[in-house]
């Protein structure tokens, strides 16, 4: 159920609340989150043959995306895994597979080592704090995505947000430079964003 943004009048407030939230439905997390969300997902995307997908390595208390990494593998979808290569700059989205090595990076995630292939993906799953109905994103604030995602729009990426139910707001204060989802898949739902 969306939450009213009254009393979060910026978007630190509103991270707070959403991390929060957040949180607390993690805490209640069930093993099969991940599998209902990969399900979701692969039944209302369709993506081309071979269509290459930058997931993420989930941190903290993030929806588990590797069910749906893996499960889009075994369908013949090259993967990719961002990483942060400077401050102000775009993802580097580099090459990567279920079982490969991954190493410690910023922010506490994992990606790709080093010499890996650069990959153009054809769609992007993003992670989130939290969304509302019209696709806008709360990010953790870095901008990273956004400036990702607004360098893939020359070409035809998709932006597929991925996210807890609990995650949902009445509304995220968006500013000109932020980029709108064109999905969110959550553990019980696949909406599609107008």
């Amino acid at each position: 159920m969306p939450v009213s943004p009254d009393s979060l009048d910026c978007k630190a407030n509103l991270r707070k609340f959403c991390r929060a939230r957040r949180g607390q439905r993690h805490a209640r997390v069930r093993s099969e989150d991940g599998a209902a969300l990969a399900r979701n997902f692969l039944t209302a995307l369709s993506l081309r043959a071979g269509a290459p997908v930058s997931g993420y390595w989930p941190i903290a208390d993030e929806i588990d995306v590797r069910p749906l990494l893996e499960a889009l593998f075994r369908r013949g979808h090259p993967l990719a895994l961002p990483v942060v290569v400077g401050r102000g700059r775009p993802l580097e989205f580099r090459a990567w597979a279920p079982g490969e090595k991954l190493e410690p990076a910023p922010f506490g995630t994992s990606v790709p080592t080093p010499g890996r292939a650069e990959v153009v993906p054809d769609l992007v799953i993003v992670p989130l704090l939290g969304f509302d109905g019209a696709g806008n994103r709360l990010g953790y604030g870095g901008g990273y995505y956004d400036r990702s995602l607004a360098a893939l729009r020359a070409g035809r990426v998709l932006a597929v947000g991925v996210a807890y139910d609990a995650q949902r707001v009445a509304r995220v204060p968006r500013a000109d430079h932020d980029q709108r989802l064109d999905w969110v898949i959550t553990e019980t739902a696949a909406l599609r964003m107008s």
